[in-house]
């Protein structure tokens, strides 16, 4: 079983705070200031350009990825980090729309995150005036896998309300139909079980600076089907893409496997962190890490509702169709958590109405959920929130 206290006591968490905003930034493990410093000093400092052999630098992007792999069912091999989720997600729809060359429509829905849309809605463009990129409703995902769709593109577990997608039955639905299919798992990695390889997925993309508490710009990841790596693809055809990048020929040649999908230079820095907070990571079993969030947030939804009656339960009640995420809609709802905030309970807030709260047993246990509910309701009974320095807007809410 995983130690949930053991791995608490690995994170640098501010006294008096409870940190329950895990699905947008994780926070700082104790191991990575020192690991960070020591690569900087030992290796940066002492190796300077020699550490990307002596100190292993080219292999973090794909010896990270297998350790990500393992929360994610992907087979060894087949997932690599490096770039920003952004990047991946073009890079993975690009390298689907070119095994279905006589389609053109991405399929998506309208609950998946908007930057991951922006970013298709860009490609598609570029491809020309018959490209198209269709948004419908998420429940209306499966009725509309039609014989002209391309791709299908979807974020397993919605950044508003938590509520799951089917990756298995969506996944079984779109080969049927002979569509290639894109999960960006930005709020699956890290939340819940995910079987990439059980489900027969094509892509999967995710960031790794939510759950996985890789810190502010950590890289993201792709992940291939071992059946599609050398097949697909990289439209984005970097030089640590290719396959001899250190013989500098002008001309492009993939590599082998998941290392095509490497772009530019790996942020080295970022992932010496994300390597300290992948050691926790490895003490955990993601079977245990959903049986305590559902422990949890089915105790949070309880006490809200049972003390704070404005606020309105907006993600599923179900726990096995809802993330490791709480989602409640109050009007008022933007100056509720900077309040809650300026009282040591840090959620956010997404527009219009909603207040967003994450769940990582790795560093959250009941007595945080308890005491962050009892300041909730201090706050909405009192309307403490009512005040107009919690209705200034910041630029990140």
């Amino acid at each position: 079983m995983t130690d949930f206290a053991a791995t608490k006591a690995m994170f640098d968490l501010p006294e008096d705070v409870i940190y329950l905003d895990g699905n947008s930034l994780g926070p700082l493990p104790l191991a990575a200031s020192d690991r960070v410093s020591d690569m900087m000093v030992k290796e940066w400092g002492q190796m300077l350009i020699t550490g990307w052999n002596k100190a292993g630098w080219m292999g973090l992007p794909t010896g990270l990825g297998d350790r990500i792999g393992r929360l994610i069912g992907a087979e060894p091999g087949t997932v690599v980090t490096g770039d920003t989720l952004s990047i991946k997600v073009y890079q993975a729809v690009a390298s689907a729309l070119e095994l279905c060359p006589d389609r053109k429509v991405v399929l998506s829905d309208n609950g998946n995150f908007p930057s991951d849309l922006y970013m298709v809605d860009g490609l598609l463009r570029s491809l020309g005036p018959d490209y198209e990129l269709r948004v419908v409703a998420p429940e209306d995902v499966a009725a509309n896998i039609t014989d002209d769709v391309a791709v299908l593109m979807l974020t397993e577990v919605d950044y508003r309300s938590g509520r799951i997608h089917d990756m298995k039955a969506l996944t079984e639905l779109a080969h049927a139909n002979g569509t290639v299919t894109v999960w960006d798992l930005a709020h699956s990695a890290g939340a819940i079980p995910v079987d990439l390889s059980g489900c027969n997925a094509d892509f999967a993309v995710g960031c790794t600076y939510k759950y996985l508490n890789g810190g502010p710009g950590a890289p993201a990841f792709i992940y291939v089907a071992p059946r599609l790596t050398d097949r697909a693809r990289p439209a984005l055809s970097g030089w640590l893409g290719h396959e001899a990048p250190f013989a500098f020929d002008l001309d492009y040649r993939p590599g082998n496997g998941i290392e095509r999908m490497r772009v530019g230079t790996p942020p080295i820095l970022q992932m010496t962190a994300l390597s300290a907070a992948m050691d926790i990571w490895d003490m955990a079993d993601m079977a245990d890490v959903r049986t305590k969030s559902i422990d949890l947030t089915e105790l949070f939804i309880a006490r809200v509702e049972g003390t704070c009656p404005e606020l309105e339960l907006a993600s599923p009640r179900d726990p096995q169709q809802r993330g490791s995420q709480v989602s409640f809609r109050f009007t008022e709802g933007y100056a509720a958590m900077q309040a809650l905030i300026a009282r040591g309970v840090i959620g956010d807030f997404r527009a219009p109405d909603i207040m967003r709260f994450g769940f990582t047993p790795l560093y959250i246990d009941a007595r945080d959920v308890e005491r962050a509910v009892e300041i909730l309701a201090d706050i909405m009974q009192n309307r403490l929130w009512d005040a107009p320095e919690f209705k200034v807007r910041q630029r990140v809410t």
